[in-house]
């Protein structure tokens, strides 16, 4: 942005919440698990806000609340893991997206070569280390430098869109239908 819009009045008033997450809804998204190491214990978060930025180095950004309990946690140790879910895996993204509960009590898992937690039978694992974390609202977007790509199932990708799992329409009660939201935090 110039600094000669910087400091200008809005024409109009800026969208509501509702509005802008009925909006940004319109733009299906996959969906991803973080996962880290905390003295010992794993932690991990529900995230669809993840992206490639460059290859030259290999980095890729995601972005997360300030307020979860999750994310402080893996920013302390510097490492995380990207996982990369199917289409069938709804129950582990709302085990990750609930505020509440231990995420990986009766959750298969192995701890990766790079000392953090690696989900099994997701399409793709992303291995990094935190290089840049840039606050933006109520959330950081953190740039991570790739350390790792590893490929583990050929599944259809988990998308979100419409508050939903999938492009499809379903009906309340249905696997996948408003199982996890922004809201979950």
């Amino acid at each position: 942005m110039t600094a000669e819009f910087a400091d200008a009045e809005p024409l109009i008033d800026p969208p509501t919440t509702a509005e802008f997450r009925r909006a940004m809804g319109m733009f299906a998204s996959g969906v991803t698990v973080v996962t880290g190491l905390d003295d010992g214990e794993p932690v991990g978060f529900t995230c669809q806000s993840f992206a490639s930025v460059s290859l030259e180095p290999p980095l890729i950004l995601f972005c997360a609340d300030h307020r979860g309990r999750a994310w402080p946690r893996i920013r302390k140790s510097g490492r995380f893991c990207v996982n990369v879910l199917g289409e069938d895996q709804v129950e582990l993204c709302g085990r990750f997206g609930s505020s509440t509960g231990r995420k990986f009590d009766g959750l298969g898992w192995d701890l990766s070569r790079w000392g953090v937690p690696a989900l099994r039978d997701v399409l793709l694992r992303v291995h990094g280390e935190v290089r840049d974390v840039h606050v933006a609202g109520d959330h950081d977007v953190v740039i991570g430098l790739v350390r790792e790509l590893e490929p583990v199932t050929e599944q259809q990708p988990m998308l979100f869109y419409r508050g939903r799992f999938g492009l499809g329409e379903r009906r309340p009660g249905e696997p996948g239908a408003n199982l996890w939201s922004w809201g979950d935090y």
